[in-house]
């Protein structure tokens, strides 16, 4: 086995600088024996060992890297380490497979970047250990500051460098010495304390702004900030869409008053669009689609045709999400449409366009569209937990279960894979495995549904009860729980009971499955003309499932 030794301290290159060395030592003989396995990561590659760009061939650029730092508004957010340790971690399995087992001795590992510290946790997790072994070696942290790279921090969304590196700066930058670096500089470290979850800190940096700066545009901006983190706060019990409602309003104020017709277009048009989501979650669904309209209205009158691109895009999108929950998805769908369009290489709207998709029954273009997610960058769960969700309807229990069984190991975190594959688990008969993943936490009202699956399966119906009333004390509108209750009254006799659980299930979640169970009922309650109306609406939602044609037939 070929041993290497890595310094992983966070001060020579910034994140990924144990990456950066890593691929170095086998990007190349990659290229000589694996050219398309190199493609195939080339944006984990290029993410973690920027150097690498002119060698590593490149599939397709995104938007993102086509436009000018102005206009590069979409920060990734937190997550994408985690798809890009999950894609280098996949390229370096593929190649040391090929090439040879490695012993990679990592020194200073105590003061790597956590993107390194991330890869680090998913390489041991995700490559065998006969292929890759990752040992600690000396710690002889050399300190200092991290170097500035800010463009790249921001742009690439590596948040902890971005917040340690710009709050070491403004310790001994003065606002006065330089006004438009003071400012860009805290914009950005608020904006990274926030996606890493420290809003105390950011707060800070705003209400520091708000005491030195006078310049209009700053101030909206700040007011903006404020009012996205109140209603974006990790803590659910720290959200105030109210006081966030205040906060976006002074921003619409100041901005709408800029003189300048493009910068007004771009700067209000943004403050709009966050006006809506304060409005969403304030459960006002048409006026935030009246401020993302007018937001949209506002660039295509004021803004030149190939002007802030990624701003346009984002419109669109979000108008597409308002107009699928408020049922026109014809008009969702030609949303998103120019959305993807617009950047082909962003994987989030096929995601949400594949949702929508599902959700009409379009199961052959819902998962194109989920395969096109999974295509267009490193790897991530969602893409492969809905697919699973259609090879489930289509019988294939098989092709399910590899989805949900890959997208936790991307995400061993990722908990509605599991209460899936725990459902899943239970249809296959492979009950103690279901138990495992229902058993993963016990407050999650989802986990306790499937755990009543499992119960009830098992044999267990007083067991069983008491997990779906668990799940219910914790969220009265899971549809599951309530079909699940009525399963049980439906098997103990209690027919009417049966029939009004199941019909509560309907009135949150109308499935094929729980109509058929219900029309079951109804026909037992004698109740046969009722019964026939839920097996033809069962038909109409799930119209191949051979159980409703025969039970139509009868």
């Amino acid at each position: 086995m070929n041993t290497i030794t890595i310094d992983a301290d966070r001060r020579l290159r910034g994140p990924y600088t144990l990456a950066a060395a890593l691929l170095d030592a086998l990007v190349p003989a990659a290229l000589q024996h694996r050219p398309d396995l190199v493609a195939g990561h080339d944006q984990e590659i290029r993410l973690a060992a920027p150097h690498l760009g002119p060698v590593v061939p490149r599939r397709e650029r995104t938007l993102a890297e086509r436009v000018s730092q102005a206009e590069r508004i979409l920060i990734p957010g937190a997550g994408r380490t985690l798809r890009a340790a999950n894609g280098l971690a996949e390229f370096i399995r593929d190649h040391l497979a090929q090439a040879g087992p490695l012993r990679v001795v990592v020194d200073n590992l105590g003061a790597a970047d956590p993107t390194d510290v991330e890869l680090v946790g998913v390489l041991r997790r995700r490559v065998p250990a006969v292929l890759l072994e990752v040992v600690e070696g000396e710690a002889r942290p050399r300190g200092g500051a991290l170097r500035a790279d800010y463009d790249r921090y921001r742009d690439e969304g590596f948040h902890h460098a971005m917040a340690e590196a710009g709050l070491e700066e403004l310790r001994d930058l003065d606002h006065d010495d330089d006004p438009e670096r003071w400012w860009t500089l805290l914009h950005r470290t608020a904006a990274a304390l926030v996606a890493i979850e420290c809003e105390d800190a950011a707060r800070d940096l705003y209400e520091q702004a708000r005491r030195v700066s006078t310049e209009p545009v700053h101030r909206a901006t700040v007011a903006c900030s404020i009012a996205t983190l109140l209603v974006r706060h990790h803590d659910p019990a720290r959200r105030d869409p109210d006081d966030a409602l205040a906060w976006i309003n002074e921003a619409i104020t100041i901005t709408s008053l800029l003189p300048d017709a493009r910068e007004r277009a771009f700067h209000l048009g943004f403050d709009l669009n966050a006006k809506a989501l304060v409005e969403v979650r304030l459960g006002r669904p048409h006026a935030a689609m009246a401020l993302v309209e007018a937001a949209i209205e506002l660039a295509d009158r004021h803004l030149g045709p190939g002007e802030h691109p990624i701003h346009r895009l984002v419109l669109h999108a979000n108008k597409g999400q308002l107009l699928a929950n408020l049922g026109r998805p014809d008009a969702a769908l030609a949303e998103y449409a120019l959305a993807i369009d617009a950047d082909p290489g962003y994987p989030d709207y096929y995601l949400d366009r594949g949702n929508l998709l599902l959700k009409l029954g379009r199961l052959d273009e819902a998962e194109a569209d989920y395969e096109s997610a999974m295509r267009a960058g490193p790897p991530f769960p969602e893409p492969y937990y809905n697919r699973a969700e259609i090879r489930y309807a289509r019988g294939d229990l098989d092709g399910a279960l590899a989805d949900l069984d890959y997208a936790i190991e991307l995400d061993p975190g990722f908990a509605p894979a599991y209460v899936n594959r725990a459902g899943l688990l239970v249809a296959l008969g492979r009950l103690d495995q279901a138990r495992q993943d229902a058993e993963r936490d016990p407050a999650d009202p989802y986990l306790l549904c499937a755990l009543g699956q499992v119960e009830a399966a098992e044999g267990r119906p007083e067991e069983a009860r008491k997990a779906f009333e668990g799940a219910l004390a914790r969220d009265s509108r899971l549809a599951a729980a309530w079909a699940g209750l009525g399963a049980l009254d439906f098997d103990e006799g209690a027919i009417g009971a049966a029939v009004a659980g199941l019909s509560r299930a309907i009135e949150l979640e109308d499935t094929a499955e729980y109509r058929f169970n219900r029309a079951v009922a109804l026909k037992a309650a004698g109740r046969a003309g009722e019964a026939r109306l839920d097996l033809v609406r069962a038909a109409v939602l799930d119209p191949d499932d051979e159980d409703i044609k025969a039970a139509l037939t009868a």
